[in-house]
């Protein structure tokens, strides 16, 4: 699978539990949304990220990469209800950076 260098060092970042690298994947304005929520911002994605670290320890497999959308589907596993269970990434790209980053199930 031919992932883009952000992509493969935002999973690399997560498999390693790094909030700081999984962080700086990220442009200065970026934003996520998971489970409802959108993180603004850096300093705010390392948050959310240390601290679903912590708590469910999710690892990424990448499974499938859709390069003409830009969506990764991967495996997710750790320490949660349905582990494991395959996400969809949908990454928007600026820069060599992701500018913004949904999470769907």
């Amino acid at each position: 699978m031919n992932l883009p260098n952000i992509i493969s060092e935002l999973v690399k970042a997560q498999n390693e539990f790094d909030s700081a690298a999984y962080a700086n994947c990220f442009a200065e304005n970026a934003e996520v949304f998971d489970e409802g929520k959108t993180h603004h911002g850096k300093a705010e994605i390392e948050s959310w990220i240390d601290k679903a670290n912590k708590e469910y320890r999710a690892t990424m497999k990448p499974l499938d990469y859709n390069e003409n959308e830009n969506i990764l589907s991967a495996e997710a596993s750790g320490i949660f209800s349905g582990s494991p269970i395959v996400l969809k990434y949908h990454f928007q790209l600026s820069d060599g950076y992701i500018q913004s980053l949904k999470i769907t199930g």
